[in-house]
């Protein structure tokens, strides 16, 4: 069954302050979104690093993971954006597209919405072509990679805990 297609909502980015270290670490701090990310919660560090690497990304790049904030309240929900594939397997030296939200933000569009902004900022830097690596298993990131328009390239398993997941791509 073919649903209409629904308006997107409002969402900003921002390069990720050293306070959203804090509010990634709060945001994602439920099993659910964390199901597909090594099952449990990250400690705080994993976000401290992480939030400094997507700001030199920024720096030098001019695309990182931005934050997402949801502009009626200005509440941290998630991040998404685009980032050098971190992993020594995989589609290496590629740009990697990629999203998550806080559990109270699922099913409102958020991922899509911000994940085209996202696109259009890398597109802006110059990037002609990204990709997604998908866990076969996560329906709704699949879902955001075909409302982007994303199609799936190939079948990876992965080194840790040799779970199946799909390589998306997408020119820009």
């Amino acid at each position: 069954m073919n649903r209409p297609p629904q308006s997107l909502p409002v969402v900003e980015l921002r390069v990720p302050t050293d306070e959203d270290a804090l509010n990634w670490h709060r945001v994602f701090d439920h099993p659910d979104v964390m199901e597909f990310h090594g099952g449990t919660s990250a400690e705080l560090s994993v976000y401290e690093e992480l939030t400094a690497r997507q700001r030199l990304h920024d720096a030098e790049r001019g695309f990182c993971l931005y934050t997402m904030l949801d502009p009626a309240d200005g509440a941290v929900i998630g991040f998404t954006g685009a980032q050098p594939w971190p992993h020594e397997w995989g589609p290496q030296g590629e740009i990697e597209i990629g999203w998550r939200l806080g559990r109270a933000y699922w099913g409102k569009g958020y991922a899509t919405a911000a994940a085209q902004l996202a696109l259009e900022r890398v597109r802006k830097a110059g990037v002609r072509q990204v990709v997604a690596m998908v866990d076969a298993r996560n329906e709704r990131s699949l879902a955001v990679t075909r409302r982007l328009g994303m199609r799936r390239a190939e079948t990876v398993v992965t080194p840790q805990g040799k779970r199946t997941a799909y390589c998306h791509r997408l020119d820009v």
